[in-house]
């Protein structure tokens, strides 16, 4: 592929990245007011089903690239928690209140995971129990956010659920777009399959996010910022997690176990011990959790030479 082609692919998914975005939060908010649901309690539903992230890790899987494919889940946790969640406390503060218990799902949601894949081995067993506990912890934080209310719902209110599914929509082309000219780039310096899943996989794959989590926050919709944040975490550490393993069981490498598995769990820890003590995500805050990454991927390629 061209050099012209690669940069087309990049700049026409940030392009779509945008569009998507908007076209998604639209939806989202008039389908909360359609419905009488609170957009947060929406979001956490609807955000994390994203087909391009499970099935780039079923693929990686069957091609024999296990590390590859948990990267996908624990490389994309990560990049949830830190990267995602700083960007989008920078582009504007993240300021609000949530329950009590949303932020306990938060922190917990990520602990399976972290007790099943330290032996290195996430097995067809243990990915059944990471499905039920995805649908427990869903139910949870859908349950505990029910109550959260933000304000400026918009005004027209006609196809909401065609805005959603077309923003969806949108944003998984835009996404696969972006992954694929980011991809290309990194795979041509032979870098190790843990790592290019952990980081440049996981990153690009979830290309979009930023732009799903920037675009409420600089709307004043704090929380559906953070639904979005939340919400993909506990699909990502439970859901994806357990249906890769479900698909062909996983063996992970001892970068993978001893620094992947520990930050991806401790990373959402990190985030709702802060959503706690500092009731939202400054500007400060989210450029602490940008260092962090960096200091994370710094990690990685270090442990990888």
């Amino acid at each position: 592929m061209s050099s012209a082609v690669s940069l087309a692919l990049l700049v026409g998914g940030i392009v779509l990245v945008v569009a998507g975005a908007e076209l998604f939060f639209e939806g989202l908010l008039a389908a909360a007011a359609r419905f009488g649901v609170s957009a947060f309690a929406l979001t956490v539903l609807v955000s994390g089903f994203e087909l391009e992230n499970l099935v780039a890790g079923i693929a990686a899987n069957a091609n024999g690239l296990p590390n590859a494919a948990a990267g996908t889940f624990l490389g994309g946790t990560t990049f949830l928690a830190l990267g995602v969640a700083g960007m989008g406390a920078v582009v504007a503060p993240l300021r609000t209140r949530l329950p009590w218990a949303v932020i306990l799902w938060t922190a917990a949601a990520p602990l399976p995971l972290l007790a099943l894949a330290l032996d290195g081995d996430v097995s067809r067993l243990d990915g059944g129990i990471l499905l039920a506990w995805f649908a427990a912890a869903v139910t949870g934080l859908w349950r505990s956010g029910r109550g959260l209310v933000g304000g400026g719902e918009p005004k027209r209110k006609r196809f909401v659920l065609l805005r959603v599914v077309v923003g969806l929509a949108v944003l998984t082309v835009a996404g696969e777009m972006l992954g694929e000219g980011i991809r290309r780039v990194v795979s041509r310096f032979g870098v190790s399959e843990t790592l290019l899943g952990n980081t440049a996989i996981a990153a690009s794959v979830e290309a979009e996010e930023v732009a799903r989590v920037a675009t409420p926050a600089r709307r004043g919709r704090a929380d559906v910022a953070l639904g979005n944040i939340v919400g993909t975490i506990a699909h990502f550490i439970a859901f994806n997690a357990g249906v890769i393993a479900l698909v062909r069981p996983l063996e992970l490498d001892s970068d993978s176990r001893w620094l992947h598995v520990p930050v991806a769990a401790g990373s959402p820890i990190l985030l709702a011990g802060l959503l706690a003590w500092r009731g939202g995500l400054s500007r400060t805050t989210g450029a602490c959790l940008l260092a962090l990454y960096a200091g994370y991927v710094a990690a990685s390629i270090a442990v990888s030479v």
